[in-house]
C-alpha cells in the first residue's frame, strides 16, 4: 500500500483558492457527512481528533495535539497530521500536514460564503485581526475580489504593522468603528469572549464574515449585529448550539433557530436577495470541511505529478 505524504510548502503549491470553492461546492452536492469529534486531556495539554465520512468521497481524520509548554522549549504549540482514507475500500491513502489543511479549510470556507453572500462589486475588505488567519484571509480573498482595498485593524497596533509588511498593499486602521463603516466585507478572526464588533456600525450591503469563535462562551459580534442582518452558517451541527455567536443569543432568547436562513447543504436559499441587505455568515469550520479540503488537496497533488 501506497500512502502519499503531503507536506505544507510542497503541497500548497498546487493549491487554488477558488477551485477549492469548487471542490466545497461539489463536496455539499454529495450525502451529508456523517462528523464526531473526541477530546483527551492531560492537563494542561490536549488531543482534539475530528473525523468526517462522506459517502462518495471518503474519510478523514485530523488529529492535533496542542501542548501550551512547548513554546519554552523551543518547540510549536499545536502538532498533528490529517488522515485521507479512500471511500470504496477504507484504506489509508495520505497523510497532510495539518496546518497545511487547517489554513485551506478556514480561510476557504469563509471565501466560499462570500462568493455567495457578498456583493460582487465589494471593493473595501477590513480583516480584523493581525494573526496568521487574518493573513490567510488576506491571501483567500485576493483570489475572488482581486481588486478590492485590503484594511487591517488589531488590537496591537504594532501586530498590524507587522501584517501590512507581510501583505502589500494592506493598510493599517486605528478606528474600528470608522473602518467598519468604510468596508464593503468585514472579515473577523479574533479570540474574544466578548464582542468586538456592533451591529450598529454596520451599513446596509454589507457582508460580515465572522471566524474567530469557536467555544460556547466566544463572540464577536452583539446581539444587534444577528438582528440587523440575515444570518447563515457553514453547518447547522457544528455551529447552533456549540458556538457562542449562534448559541448565547438563541439560549436569550434574541433570536431563534429559525434567525438562520440556511447552511451549505440548502443551496437555493444560499445567497444574497438584494444589495441593500447586511449579510452575516458564522465559519464554524468542521469535519466535513477537513475532509473537503483534504481530498482537494491530494488531488492536486495527484494531478501534478
Amino acid at each position: 500500500m501506497n500512502v502519499t505524504m503531503i507536506p505544507f510548502e510542497e503541497g500548497e503549491a498546487h493549491l487554488d483558492w477558488m477551485k477549492l470553492c469548487a471542490a466545497f461546492e461539489a463536496g455539499h452536492k454529495l450525502p451529508k457527512a456523517e462528523i464526531g469529534d473526541t477530546f483527551l486531556y492531560r492537563d494542561p495539554d490536549t488531543l482534539l481528533s475530528r473525523s468526517a465520512w462522506i459517502d462518495g468521497m471518503g474519510l478523514a481524520v485530523k488529529s492535533a495535539t496542542i501542548f501550551p509548554g512547548n513554546p519554552k522549549a523551543g518547540q510549536p504549540m499545536i502538532n498533528g497530521a490529517v488522515c485521507v482514507f479512500g471511500d470504496g475500500h477504507g484504506q489509508l491513502e495520505a497523510v497532510i500536514d495539518f496546518h497545511l489543511v487547517t489554513k485551506w479549510k478556514t480561510a476557504g470556507d469563509s471565501l466560499y460564503a462570500a462568493t455567495k453572500l457578498a456583493r460582487p462589486d465589494s471593493e473595501e475588505i477590513l480583516i480584523v485581526g493581525a494573526g496568521t488567519v487574518g493573513r490567510s484571509l488576506f491571501q483567500a480573498y485576493s483570489a475572488a475580489f482581486p481588486k478590492a482595498r485590503f484594511t487591517v485593524w488589531n488590537r496591537t497596533r504594532q501586530n498590524a504593522e507587522a501584517m501590512a509588511e507581510d501583505c502589500p498593499g494592506l493598510k493599517v486602521a486605528d478606528d474600528l468603528e470608522q473602518a467598519v463603516g468604510a468596508a464593503d466585507i468585514v472579515t473577523s478572526a479574533t479570540m474574544s469572549t466578548e464582542p468586538v464588533l456592533r451591529g450598529e456600525w454596520f451599513r446596509p450591503g454589507q457582508h460580515i464574515d465572522l471566524i474567530g469563535a469557536y467555544r460556547p462562551d466566544m463572540r464577536e459580534v452583539d446581539d444587534a449585529a444577528l438582528t440587523r442582518a440575515r444570518v447563515f452558517v457553514d453547518s447547522y451541527d457544528t455551529t447552533v448550539g456549540h458556538i457562542g455567536e449562534i448559541k448565547i443569543p438563541i439560549e436569550a432568547g434574541t433570536i431563534t433557530r429559525d434567525t438562520i436562513v440556511a447552511d451549505y447543504y440548502e443551496p437555493e436559499k444560499y445567497k444574497r436577495q438584494s444589495d441593500d441587505e447586511i449579510t452575516l455568515f458564522k465559519n464554524g469550520g468542521g469535519a466535513h470541511l477537513d475532509l473537503m479540503t483534504s481530498r482537494y488537496i491530494l488531488d492536486a497533488w495527484a494531478a501534478a505529478q
